[in-house]
């Protein structure tokens, strides 16, 4: 089921959705998959340092795991196909250039830009902007 490639069609699609709940990115050395799965992290990657974990906010505190930062998800809801090129840089620098931090994770159906809290709804506002 392949999504839409074509980036103007993407754009005009973007339909951005901030999430209400809090996210923090965390990193367990010696750990593997499967590995605090009752946090029931919205993403994991295994790196060579350790495996990393995208955990709400209010888990991670109440498992008193350590993190850096806070942030809010947007997702995008249009269905893009993960060998479309060009929606990930636009994106970006479009926060880029409004000052905006992002970590982008792709799924399968949609992209989830990870924003700091504090910029959030200025990271809406800009993405909204880019829907042609």
């Amino acid at each position: 089921m392949p999504g839409e490639n074509n980036l103007s069609k993407l754009l005009a699609n973007l339909s951005p959705a901030l999430a209400e709940e809090e996210y923090v990115f965390c990193t367990f050395i010696d750990s593997s998959y499967g590995d605090f799965s009752e946090l029931k992290p919205v993403a994991s990657v295994m790196e060579k340092e350790g495996l990393s974990l995208v955990l709400e906010k209010k888990k991670a505190e109440m498992a008193n795991i350590k993190f850096q930062s806070s942030f809010r998800c947007i997702s995008l809801g249009v269905h893009s196909d993960l060998i479309s090129i060009g929606l990930t840089a636009k994106i970006s620098s479009a926060l880029c250039e409004n000052g905006i931090s992002s970590n982008i994770i792709a799924g399968y159906f949609h992209d989830h830009v990870f924003v700091p809290v504090g910029q959030a709804e200025r990271a809406l506002e800009v993405l909204s902007k880019l829907i042609k």
